[in-house]
């Protein structure tokens, strides 16, 4: 479970959000929502400790991340955390399996990551270079590396906001499917096709 309590962030006299408290189950879908500004992306850069609240805490599984030495934090993000950047972060120059390989680590078979992309429907695409990929295709991409890394924490960043609706159904039926499977999944979006699919939505206006 993630418990986030008393979470303040400010950028000079922006005040972004103050004293939020937020708790999403193992299991669970959650969409923070609310206009451009509203701290949706930051939100989920601190809990995925890309960036340092001013204040309050965040709990998963019984332990206050905020406080993780740095080592910790290197293991946290390797064994736990899953991300889903609104910009893929790809290397473009790199094949769907060799994209595969850097994220999950190159001792996996390459049946195991055919059978991702596979899963992600880009089945025939394993050697294409990314920069040949349309921007769904490239989405689909970083969704196979998180459904690889099997975590239990999933951070997603506006994930349909630059593809069309069939590719946003894939994306959101994935991340539905990984909180069935018990991953806590939290998605930063505008996109109410989104917020209907999750089981919470906590807007930040």
């Amino acid at each position: 479970m993630l418990s986030i309590s008393g979470l303040s962030k400010s950028f000079g006299t922006h005040v972004l959000w103050s004293d939020l408290d937020v708790a999403a189950e193992s299991g669970t879908m959650t969409a923070f929502t609310g206009v451009s500004g509203a701290g949706k992306s930051t939100l989920l850069n601190c809990i995925g400790l890309l960036e340092s609240p001013d204040s309050g805490s965040i709990q998963f599984e019984g332990k206050d991340i905020l406080r993780l030495s740095d080592r910790e934090i290197r293991r946290f993000r390797r064994e736990t955390l899953g991300y889903l950047f609104q910009n893929y972060a790809l290397v473009e120059d790199a094949t769907v399996l060799e994209n595969l390989e850097v994220a999950l680590g190159r001792r996996r078979a390459r049946e195991s990551l055919s059978d991702l992309v596979r899963q992600v429907g880009l089945e025939g695409r394993e050697s294409s270079r990314v920069s040949t990929l349309s921007g769904g295709e490239q989405q689909r991409v970083a969704l196979a590396r998180v459904i690889g890394k099997m975590a239990k924490l999933i951070l997603a960043d506006e994930p349909t906001g630059a593809l069309d609706s069939e590719n946003s159904k894939v994306v959101v039926g994935h991340l539905r499917c990984l909180a069935k499977d018990g991953a806590t999944v939290l998605v930063a979006t505008h996109d109410r096709t989104v917020w209907e699919a999750c089981d919470q939505v906590i807007h930040l206006d």
